[in-house]
């Protein structure tokens, strides 16, 4: 939506102002510096014009009514919620207090601990304002940029706000993490819940306690406010009265345009998924055509965003045929769709549609995060029908084995489960933006509070981003499969369980998969944790290479070679050990990508080579252009 005429122009206001302004000029050279420096002119705030400001609060009280009616005749509608705290918070806490009240000795030593740390930050700002200089007890992280402004360290009050802000957060998350007698799905939450508190009140969140949003106020005269209220507005029509937080210019991408944009053909199509065949860059190419299976979680053009960055371009380049599962947005209409269609309609249509378009019956495939946890299922799912049409099987930061899921096991527990599934029941799907909060809960100050200060408090519009447009790009799930996948994988996780989990009536066991495997894990995943990937190397019965990349979920896996990021760690030759730390401590680190490392395992099982193919040239005649129609649809609240 556009923005509304009334915005006054704080853009044009942010270039006046600011440090020196309105000083005098600086010496010539025909008069030396003088020994003391002039006296800076004191700076002229600038004062919001009255006409244009009762305009803007006009609009924005006209607009904020109507959202607020809007949003009450929606829930007007609806049952009430049968669930006070869906998320389960409630009683978390309520263990968590009993039992620290129940050791009142600890928690009287946690308060004395806080007061010692303040009684030090007391005494070292004390020592700042007399004009010494003092060591600060506390710092933020070297990848914590809500304090970058030069402020939050040249100033002493606005040091004072941070230091404290900074001691107040460790000994909470100190102090709940402490606590005796928790079991460990209810420590993880209070843990994660307590962490999300702390995010939400740092000092740079609110306008008199963040220095840069009190300079931008002076300079403009408030109008950064005013902008950011009609931001804000903005972000709750968009989300028909929730709040949807705009993380990029969205005008500036666009699928199949600027972004998605590899050239290829759509080949074959279910219910679920388009199949894109990408056009040949080599003269030959691998005889065994390569399978991408993507998370339906989100699309696929996460591995073709850009020339630059794309891994399907890269791939072609190195004389891969490139087939990539594109995965429908599903609505109501697919709310029965279930864990099992996935991979019929799915991985073993695509296969057959692969064997149709280039005469190849066996093939290598790639599986990213949840498609990796449906490739797992179908390599058993296969293994059970001896059938070795998968020559080898790639795995980019996917678990099989749920046992340590990480951050994301915190929304899964019965209660929260049996709420989840009354809603899907409801809309036949999980509505996108849901599961997209809980995703960018994970990285809250990264993407939550640091658009929150951008946005509504220095009233920016966000910055075109390719990464944060398809983050935004968020897709439905099918309420029968995610009901399915929540249950037996994240809860009672029976993948890894030998016979667990059923397929077209055979049950299933990852321990029969006997073919070469590469598995990708990143350092810092917040989603797949490498270590609980990595128990898949104790699972599969074949040759497994594993690779360690640093960053995470996404940088991690998108870091083209020519980018010069990003190292990787690998184990050269020899078994891997029993467990990720003494595999991390065996493995070598090496710079750059681990792209092409994984080329040479691939390339391994080409089996020769064959003249480049063109899609449509085969079987399979082409329906329409990669990237296809089914990525386009996107998600609507």
């Amino acid at each position: 939506m556009a923005k509304d005429d009334t915005r006054s122009g704080a853009g044009a206001a942010r270039g006046t102002g600011g440090a020196g302004a309105g000083a005098p000029p600086g010496p010539t050279k025909a008069e030396p510096p003088k020994a003391e420096p002039p006296e800076a002119e004191p700076q002229e705030i600038r004062l919001a014009d009255p006409v244009e400001l009762a305009r803007a609060i006009a609009s924005i009280a006209e607009r904020s009514q109507r959202i607020v009616a809007e949003f009450l005749q929606r829930r007007s509608g609806q049952p009430a919620a049968a669930i006070a705290d869906p998320l389960n918070i409630g009683s978390a806490f309520f263990e968590m207090t009993t039992r620290l009240m129940s050791n009142p000795a600890r928690l009287v030593q946690a308060q004395l601990s806080l007061w010692q740390s303040y009684m030090q930050l007391w005494q070292t700002t004390t020592k700042r304002f007399m004009g010494e200089t003092a060591e600060p007890v506390i710092a933020p992280g070297v990848d914590d940029r809500r304090f970058k402004d030069q402020a939050w360290e040249e100033n002493a009050v606005f040091d004072y706000i941070k230091q404290s802000y900074l001691l107040t957060a460790r000994w909470l998350q100190a102090t709940v993490k402490d606590v005796e007698g928790l079991d460990d799905r209810t420590a993880r939450k209070v843990d994660f819940y307590t962490r999300q508190f702390v995010d939400a009140i740092a000092p740079s969140n609110f306008v008199m306690t963040n220095p840069e949003v009190l300079r931008s106020t002076l300079e403009t005269g408030g109008e950064n406010l005013i902008n950011g209220l009609h931001n804000l507005l903005d972000d709750l029509e968009r989300g028909q009265g929730k709040l949807s937080i705009k993380m990029t210019d969205e005008q500036a991408f666009e699928v199949g345009r600027n972004i998605a944009v590899t050239p290829g053909k759509v080949v074959f199509q279910t219910d679920l998924m388009q199949l894109v065949q990408y056009a040949p860059l080599t003269k030959e190419v691998g005889k065994r055509p390569l399978l991408v299976v993507p998370p339906w979680i989100n699309k696929f053009y996460i591995l073709d965003l850009r020339e630059k960055n794309s891994f399907v371009k890269w791939a072609v380049e190195q004389g891969h045929t490139v087939f990539v599962v594109s995965w429908v947005n599903p609505d109501a209409a697919l709310a029965h769709k279930t864990f099992e269609d996935y991979m019929v309609e799915g991985i073993l249509a695509a296969l057959e549609a692969m064997r149709a378009a280039t005469g190849e019956r066996r093939a290598n495939v790639i599986g990213y995060c949840l498609g990796g946890t449906l490739l797992a299922a179908t390599l058993a799912y296969l293994a059970e029908a001896q059938d070795d049409r998968v020559a080898s099987a790639t795995f980019f930061t996917a678990m099989v084995d749920f046992k340590e899921a990480g951050e994301l096991s915190v929304f899964i527990d019965e209660e929260q489960l049996r709420h989840l599934e009354s809603k899907m029941t409801a809309d036949g799907y999980l509505d996108g933006r849901s599961m997209a909060t809980t995703f960018n809960m994970l990285r809250a100050n990264d993407l939550i509070w640091s658009f929150v200060v951008n946005n509504y408090l220095l009233g920016k519009d966000p910055f075109p981003f390719d990464l944060l447009y398809w983050n935004s790009d968020s897709t439905r799930m099918p309420a029968a499969m995610h009901s399915f996948y929540l249950r037996k994988m994240y809860q009672e996780n029976k993948l890894a369980e030998p016979g667990g989990i059923a397929l077209k009536g055979v049950p299933i066991d990852l321990r029969k998969v006997a073919l070469p495997t590469f598995i990708l894990a990143t350092r810092e995943d917040h989603i797949a944790p490498w270590r609980s990937t990595y128990a898949a190397t104790r699972i599969y019965r074949g040759p497994v290479t594993f690779c360690l990349a640093a960053s995470g979920h996404i940088a991690g896996v998108v870091n083209p070679p020519a980018a010069r990021k990003y190292g990787h760690w690998a184990l050269e030759g020899g078994a891997n050990p029993p467990t990720p730390e003494e595999w991390l401590q065996q493995a070598t680190q090496h710079p750059g990508s681990w792209w092409p490392r994984w080329h040479d395992f691939a390339k391994a099982h080409w089996d020769g080579m064959v003249p480049a193919r063109v899609p449509g040239d085969g079987q399979l005649a082409a329906i329409e252009d990669a990237p296809g129609s089914y990525v386009k649809v996107r998600a609507t609240a």
